[in-house]
């Protein structure tokens, strides 16, 4: 019996160790898992302070374009203007130099010249329209794959 008590005494030791052996590692390993937590929070959250900077440049630029664009319209129309009056002002000083007062001719030459001037100037401004809209049509496409990352982020924080 004290043999028996003796090998069963040397077994609860063995399993008290390998218990003790055991919640050492359970409590590293749930030790490591708290710091792969806090890893992943703070890389989610770089993440997203990434994607709201990117957010933000798209948007600066996105105005930035505008901007440019109105700019090169006004400018177009400022400069077909500028060119009508220079034909304009050349005309008369030929007939002026001639000796010749401005007719009806030279009027509607004038007038023609403005005409296809402006025509000039709203086809330009069709063109740069349509550029502007297809242009923030690819910022928002842009935008848009910004987000669905955030929500991909988002869903494998609370899938994990």
């Amino acid at each position: 019996l004290k043999e028996e008590n003796a090998i069963l005494r040397s077994k609860i030791n063995k399993l008290q160790i390998f218990s003790e052996t055991q919640a050492d590692k359970m409590r590293k390993l749930e030790k490591q898992l708290e710091e792969n937590k806090i890893k992943e929070e703070k890389e989610a959250q770089d993440l997203e302070a990434m994607v709201q900077h990117v957010e933000q440049n798209l948007q600066l630029m996105t105005k930035r374009a505008v901007k440019a664009e109105n700019n090169a319209t006004k400018l177009k129309q400022e400069n077909a203007r500028l060119q009508v009056q220079l034909k304009n002002y050349k005309t008369e000083n030929e007939a002026l130099r001639s000796g010749q007062s401005a007719s009806l001719a030279v009027v509607k030459q004038n007038a023609d010249l403005a005409l296809q001037s402006l025509l000039t100037v709203i086809t330009n401004s069709r063109s740069s329209i349509k550029q502007l809209v297809s242009g923030a049509e690819s910022l928002q496409l842009v935008a848009d794959l910004l987000k669905s990352i955030d929500r991909i982020s988002e869903v494998s924080e609370d899938g994990q």
